[in-house]
C-alpha cells in the first residue's frame, strides 16, 4: 500500500473501538505527528533521488524515527510489524523472520541499508530480526517491481533502511529495558533484556559516531520444566562506527564499519519410538560489514555518487542428540557491491539519471567437513540503469526507467518501468494525487535455490537446490491515489496486479523419502498472479489524538491450475491510535489482524487467522529522559504448537519496562 505518511502507526484505544473499526477500513500505521510534517518527509528509494513523500511518483511508505521510538522497536522486524500489507513469516527451522508483500515471496523483496544490499541469513531471504535499530533514522518501503532501479531480487518490492547522519556538536543517547513472558519464562525473572548506546559529534568538516546494541532473549517455553523450548534463546549484538568528511558544501565522504554477533540455542525433541529424544542445536553467526562512499556536486550541477560494500556472513552450527554431537555445519556468504550514479541538472523540465552496479556473491557450506553445495555457488552481475523524470507542468509528472543486467549464468535482461503522477485540482481544503506505475520485475535464482542443501534431517526433511531453475520474471501494475483534507484527514487506495512467470517455489507435491527423510526441491511455477487492494487512512482527530488504519486484500493463484498459492493470507488489517493523554504522557496502541492462509499446496489444511494488540506508554521525565511501559500481544494469542499448520504468533504476551536518555550539547 502506498501511504504518503509514515505508515506504521497502528493503534487501538480499546478492544471495543478496535473491533468496531476493523470491519470498516481496517488497519493503521502512522503516528500522531501532523500530516504536513509527514508529507514533507524526504525519500529516495522510489526514484533513487530526493523527493518529498507527497511528490514522489512511486508510492512509498515511511517508518520514521518517531514511530520507532514511540513503539520501542528493537529490530528491523519490530519496525516493520505495522506497515500496511507486509507479511512477516517465521523462517522454518531457524530463529528469525522474513518479510513479503503483495503476494510475492520474501525472496522477491530486496532489503537495503542506505541503498546497499545486506546478506541473506539463509542464502536467499533476509532475516529482518538480525538488524538492530540504534543507528536507524527511518525506513522506506516501495511495493511492486522496482527492477528498473535496483535489479534482481527487487521484483516484489524494496525495503531501504536509512541510517542516521551525524550532526555537528556532541550528542549521546542510551536505552535500557527488560521484559517478561510471565509463566513461560525459562528459569529467569526476565525473558529478555536490551540496551543500546550511541555517541556522535564533530565539527563542520569531520564527524564521527560509535554505537552498540545488545538484545539478550532467554527464550520461552509453554512448559518451562520440559526440555523443549518454543522460543529459542538468542543473544544479538551489533557494534558500529562511522566517520564522515565534508570538505566543502559540495562534497560528502564516509566510511562505515559494523559487526553483528548472534548466538542461538534451539531445544526440541525427536520421536524415536517409543521415546522422545532430547535434541539441541546451537548456531553462532557473525556478519562483518564495511561500506564506504562519497558524493560530489560539480559546478555544472551534475551530482556524482559512488558507494561500495564488502560483507561477510558466517554461520557455525552444531547439533546434539542426548548431549552427543551428531553434526556440524559451517556456511560463509561473501557479498561485494559497488554502485555509481550521476544525476544531471534540470534540463527542459527533465531530470536525467544514469548509473551502474557491480555485484558479486560467493557461498561456501560444509557439513562435517564435506561440501553441501551442488557445484560452484558463485554469481556476478553487471548492471546499467537510466531514468528520466519529466515534469510536464504543475499537474503532470512522468518517470521513465530502463535497466540492463548481464548475469554470469543467465545472460542479458532488460527491465523497463514507467510511473505517472497527477495533482488533481484542489477545492474546499482537499488536495489529491493520482499515481499509476508499471514495472517489469526480474530475479535470477539465488544461490540457495540453485546450490544449497538445506538439511533438517532432525525434523524429518531436507530441501535440495535445483541448478536447472529458470529466472523469475513479472509485470507489475499499480494504480492508486491519495487525498488529504485540511492536513487533518488522509485517505489512500492502491490497486496492484502482478503477473509472474516461472515463479520459484518449494515443490511440496513431488518428493522422495530416503530412510524416513523427505527430500524436497525447488521448481518453477509456469504462471502465477497476485492481485489486490490496499487502503489506508489517517485522521488527526484533535491535536492530541490520531487514528490510523489500513486494510490489504490479496488474491494469489497458480494461473495454470487455478490453485491458491500457499502462505498468502487474503486479508491483513492494522489499526492504530496515538493519544497524548497529558503533556508528558503518550499512549500508543497497535492492532493487527491476519486471515487464514493455505498451509501447503498438497493439502487443504489452512493456518487459522489471528490477531494481536500491543500498547506502550511513553512518559517524559524532564527534557532528556523518557520512561516507557508496554505489552506486546496483550490478548496472548499464541499458536498451537501441536498443530504443524498453525503459523500464528510464536510468542505469547510479553510485558516490558525501560527508559531512554538523549543528550544534545547543542541544545
Amino acid at each position: 500500500m502506498s501511504l504518503p505518511f509514515s505508515p506504521h502507526r497502528i493503534c487501538a484505544p480499546s478492544l471495543l473501538l478496535g473491533s468496531l473499526l476493523l470491519p470498516c477500513l481496517g488497519a493503521a500505521t502512522v503516528h500522531a505527528a501532523e500530516v504536513a510534517d509527514s508529507l514533507s518527509t524526504i525519500v529516495v528509494t522510489g526514484t533513487r533521488s530526493e523527493k518529498t513523500l507527497d511528490e514522489t511518483p512511486v508510492p512509498t511508505e515511511v517508518v520514521d524515527a518517531k514511530e520507532i521510538a514511540r513503539t520501542q522497536a528493537r529490530t528491523l522486524k519490530d519496525a516493520l510489524e505495522n506497515v500496511p500489507g507486509l507479511q512477516l513469516t517465521e523462517i522454518h527451522g531457524k530463529s528469525g523472520f522474513t518479510v513479503a508483500m503483495q503476494g510475492m515471496t520474501s525472496d522477491q523483496v530486496l532489503v537495503l541499508i542506505d541503498g546497499l544490499p545486506i546478506s541473506a541469513s539463509t542464502g536467499s531471504s533476509i532475516d529482518v530480526s538480525q538488524y538492530l535499530l540504534t543507528e536507524v533514522d527511518h525506513i522506506e518501503v516501495v511495493k511492486g517491481a522496482s527492477s528498473a532501479q535496483y535489479g534482481s531480487s527487487a521484483m516484489g518490492g524494496v525495503i531501504n533502511v536509512i541510517t542516521r547522519r551525524i550532526a555537528p556538536g556532541l550528542s549521546a543517547s542510551a536505552t535500557a529495558d527488560a521484559g517478561s513472558y510471565g509463566a513461560q519464562n525459562v528459569h529467569s525473572p526476565f525473558g529478555s533484556a536490551h540496551g543500546n548506546l550511541r555517541v556522535s559529534g564533530g565539527n563542520a568538516q569531520w564527524r564521527a559516531s560509535v554505537a552498540a546494541d545488545v538484545l539478550d532473549n532467554k527464550g520461552f517455553a509453554v512448559n518451562p520444566d520440559a526440555w523443549s523450548r518454543q522460543g529459542d534463546a538468542i543473544r544479538r549484538e551489533q557494534y558500529s562506527g562511522r566517520l564522515e568528511w565534508l570538505p566543502t558544501s559540495a562534497g560528502h565522504f564516509w566510511v562505515d564499519a559494523s559487526t553483528y554477533r548472534e548466538t542461538d540455542v534451539q531445544r526440541y525433541e525427536y520421536f524415536a519410538p517409543p521415546t522422545y529424544v532430547p535434541q539441541r542445536k546451537t548456531e553462532d553467526i557473525t556478519r562483518n560489514r564495511l561500506t564506504y562512499g562519497g558524493q560530489w556536486r560539480f559546478d555544472s550541477g551534475v551530482k556524482a555518487r559512488l558507494t561500495g560494500l564488502a560483507e561477510d556472513y558466517d554461520s557455525r552450527s552444531q547439533e546434539y542428540s542426548n548431549q552427543v554431537g551428531t553434526a556440524s555445519r559451517a556456511s560463509t556468504l561473501r557479498t561485494e557491491h559497488v554502485s555509481l550514479q550521476f544525476d544531471l541538472p534540470a534540463w527542459k523540465r527533465q531530470l536525467w539519471q544514469f548509473g551502474g552496479d557491480l555485484h558479486r556473491e560467493r557461498l561456501k557450506q560444509n557439513a562435517n567437513g564435506i561440501s553441501e553445495l551442488i557445484g560452484s555457488a558463485e554469481r556476478t552481475s553487471q548492471e546499467l540503469f537510466a531514468q528520466n523524470d519529466i515534469i510536464f507542468n504543475d499537474t503532470w509528472e512522468m518517470v521513465l526507467g530502463l535497466r540492463g543486467q548481464e548475469d554470469s549464468d543467465f545472460g542479458t535482461h532488460f527491465a523497463p518501468k514507467i510511473g505517472l503522477r497527477a495533482n488533481l485540482p484542489t477545492a474546499g481544503g482537499w488536495r489529491s494525487v493520482l499515481r499509476a506505475n508499471f514495472g517489469q520485475g526480474y530475479r535470477v535464482p539465488n544461490l540457495k535455490e540453485r546450490y544449497y542443501l538445506f538439511d533438517h534431517s532432525a525434523l524429518g526433511y531436507v530441501v535440495l537446490g535445483n541448478p536447472n531453475l529458470k529466472p523469475e520474471a513479472s509485470n507489475s501494475f499499480q494504480f492508486g491515489g491519495t487525498t488529504t483534507w485540511n492536513e487533518r484527514l488522509t485517505l489512500n487506495a492502491n490497486l496492484f496486479y502482478n503477473q509472474v512467470r516461472d515463479l520459484i517455489q518449494t515443490d511440496m507435491e513431488n518428493f522422495t523419502v530416503v530412510n524416513g527423510i523427505a527430500a524436497y526441491t525447488y521448481r518453477n511455477v509456469a504462471r502465477a498472479r497476485t492481485k489486490g487492494l490496499e487502503t489506508g487512512f489517517k485522521w488527526q482527530a484533535s491535536p492530541a489524538l490520531a487514528w490510523t488504519g489500513a486494510y490489504t486484500f490479496t488474491d494469489a493463484k497458480d494461473r495454470d491450475t487455478g490453485q491458491e498459492l500457499t502462505r498468502r493470507p487474503r486479508n491483513i488489517v492494522r489499526v492504530g491510535l496515538d493519544w497524548q493523554m497529558l503533556p508528558a504522557t503518550e499512549l500508543s496502541l497497535r492492532a493487527r489482524l491476519q486471515s487464514s492462509e493455505l498451509a501447503a499446496s498438497a493439502s487443504p489444511e489452512r493456518s487459522p487467522g489471528w490477531s494481536t494488540l500491543d500498547f506502550v506508554i511513553n512518559q517524559k521525565l524532564g527534557r532528556d529522559v523518557t520512561a516507557f511501559f508496554g505489552v506486546k500481544n496483550l490478548t496472548n494469542r499464541q499458536r498451537d504448537f501441536s498443530n504443524a499448520n498453525d503459523f500464528g504468533p510464536v510468542a505469547g504476551r510479553f510485558v516490558y519496562l525501560g527508559a531512554r536518555i538523549s543528550l544534545d550539547a547543542a541544545r
